[in-house]
């Protein structure tokens, strides 16, 4: 994992700010949402990289910013050595079917207007690569590899349970043959025992051709189970980074060790015997983030550098970055 030939996906000093507008007639600019700031990772070929982080920490915006479903305000996102963010649209469009997307909510991602075949078979047609025949064809072989009856191709997304309509995205999502996929929260929505299936079924798809994933969750077992590698996210910043068992083993970082200490662990003794790491008070407003270091706010270890120099992000040990005045 370590060869530059291997990375599939290099971002680099990523930024995207959201202007905050005042005034119903004449519009003025009063300030900017610090979504995601100067965040920088790479995805090799074939691995999960899971993103974890609170709500409203900037795990999905990262993700749309990274597709250019939103644009950056600066950075490069440099997916199979070329720099999207300097693409014109159309040869964005192509670059655009070797990375595909599974969204959040399976429910609002798909037209309900169209049957589960044409929402499959779309991306097939927009691109020109099938005429309706081929693309008939390759419906039903990516139905059945993510485990539908071919025959349901004619029904429409009503008609199916929340587990099925997010197998139905994940289809949609390969039916180009993508290298990178992200996918958003994909289980967050659906029935705890639907979870395992969905994930299960992502990890086979990745075994069998090869993919990448940017896998965005809030449940960090589920992290644990799929990842490669694991980011965590704390007001649009990337605190720390690191192999999955190194990061769940040795978290450096106060508010990984905090959002760790939250997952149970299926053991009576050492789950009454450990320690809990209570965060005190909210996280800061993204329009006005706190000096110096982000997490300061709410750090228990926190003191007056943190006020005012920003923690370089640096490595600990081989593939372990951590971005904290006190880690090592």
């Amino acid at each position: 994992m370590t060869s530059s030939d291997d990375v599939l996906l290099h971002v680099e000093k990523l930024v995207k700010y959201f202007p905050i507008m005042r005034g119903i007639i004449f519009q003025k600019q009063v300030g900017f949402v610090h979504a995601v700031d100067n965040i920088s990772f790479d995805i090799h070929r074939g691995e999960t990289l899971g993103l974890v982080g609170e709500s409203g920490c900037g795990k999905s915006t990262t993700g749309r910013a990274i597709l250019q479903l939103q644009k950056p305000t600066s950075g490069q996102v440099i997916f199979e050595g070329v720099d999207l963010v300097t693409l014109k649209p159309r040869e964005l469009r192509k670059m655009r079917r070797k990375m595909q997307m599974i969204f959040q909510d399976p429910y609002a991602s798909l037209n309900p207007r169209m049957t589960i075949g044409e929402i499959i078979g779309e991306p097939l047609r927009l691109h020109g690569l099938a005429n309706r025949k081929e693309s008939d064809e390759q419906v039903v072989v990516l139905l059945m590899l993510v485990g539908l009856n071919p025959a349901y191709a004619n029904r429409f997304p009503h008609e199916f349970s929340g587990g099925q309509r997010q197998r139905i995205g994940v289809a949609r999502s390969l039916s180009l043959n993508p290298s990178l996929i992200v996918c958003d929260e994909p289980i967050s929505a659906l029935d705890v025992s639907i979870q395992a299936q969905v994930v299960n079924l992502l990890e086979e798809l990745q075994q069998k051709f090869n993919l990448a994933y940017l896998f965005i969750a809030h449940d960090l077992s589920m992290v644990r189970h799929i990842s490669t590698r694991v980011a965590v996210m704390y007001l649009g910043w990337i605190v720390e980074l690191a192999p999955r068992d190194e990061l769940f083993s040795h978290p450096l970082h106060p508010y990984t060790q905090a959002l760790l200490s939250a997952v149970p662990i299926p053991d009576p003794e050492a789950e009454e015997n450990r320690k809990r790491i209570i965060l005190e008070g909210d996280v800061p407003s993204p329009v006005n983030p706190p000096s110096g270091c982000r997490f300061r706010t709410r750090c228990p270890v926190a003191k007056k550098d943190c006020q005012e120099q920003v923690p370089e992000y640096r490595e600990i040990t081989s593939g372990h970055f951590v971005a904290c005045h006190f880690a090592g």
